[in-house]
């Protein structure tokens, strides 16, 4: 669908008669990031899952601005408007975790109920944010250089040794993960690196105390960096739960589909 600034990819999948869930992939990921969970929640649910700026089959139209958070969250609020969403459920992923805590922050009316998977509100301090920016710059040109030296995959595979992924590795379907991820063009990713990432979104440490909506922020046994942050934010968060789940890293609904599952059927069907 074309608006505004963008060609935004969609897809639905479920029961057209159930609550709308919209899904947020990560960096790196795209509209099928969350295909294995939705398959488990399809019928309780109408799946709405976006190709997010730099990633997959989405085009930015407009300026380099378009993929900031600010920008993406203003597309698909009118992406709702024009599929005729005025409130769904909301899960997120580590970066479309961030944004979907901006989505909640700054449009509350429209996400009653939202899942913040290995998420975070951003960075408190001006210094955090320049280191931050700077790193991601590095990663930014390594990820540009990835197609000139015809290594994508390798840095792919680099970038799953951080120690928040866990024991990722080692997951059977791990080359499966690699190959929907060399669905991205290396020079987007940079791209929404650069204007998406952590250093660069504004901080919702402070806006997150004045929070209404119910989040549930999901955390894996083996991110113990994410564990820190999540229960910073409980605590801040006067209508937040966390629940640390075992067996997973980083990313949870592949490691751990089943308890991914269960635990969103559990908060979005609580009446």
């Amino acid at each position: 669908m074309t608006i505004a600034n963008y060609q935004l990819f969609y897809a639905f999948d479920g029961d057209r008669n159930q609550p709308v869930i919209l899904f947020l992939h990560g960096f790196m990921g795209n509209s099928h990031e969350f295909d294995e969970a939705i398959q488990l929640l399809k019928h309780d649910f109408y799946c709405l899952k976006v190709d997010l700026p730099g990633h997959g089959n989405t085009k930015v139209l407009g300026s380099e601005d378009c993929y900031t958070m600010a920008y993406t969250a203003q597309g698909l609020i009118e992406l709702l408007d024009n599929l005729k969403i005025n409130q769904c459920f909301l899960v997120g992923y580590s970066m479309g975790g961030r944004l979907a805590l901006y989505l909640t922050l700054y449009f509350p009316q429209r996400f009653p109920k939202v899942i913040l998977e290995s998420a975070s509100p951003g960075l408190a301090t001006g210094v955090e944010r320049q280191e931050r920016i700077q790193r991601d710059q590095q990663i930014a040109r390594k990820l540009e250089r990835s197609i000139e030296k015809n290594d994508f995959i390798a840095f792919l595979i680099n970038w799953y040794n951080q120690l928040i992924f866990g024991n990722i590795k080692n997951h059977p379907q791990f080359q499966n993960l690699i190959e929907i991820r060399t669905q991205n063009n290396p020079i987007e990713l940079a791209k929404s690196l650069r204007f998406m990432g952590t250093g660069c979104q504004p901080s919702l440490w402070e806006k997150l105390k004045d929070n209404q909506n119910d989040l549930l922020l999901l955390a894996g046994e083996n991110d113990e960096k994410f564990i820190d942050i999540n229960k910073q934010m409980a605590k801040l968060c006067q209508y937040c739960q966390l629940k640390i789940l075992n067996y997973a890293g980083h990313n949870i609904h592949f490691e751990n589909p089943n308890v991914f599952v269960e635990n969103i059927k559990l908060f979005l069907l609580d009446a």
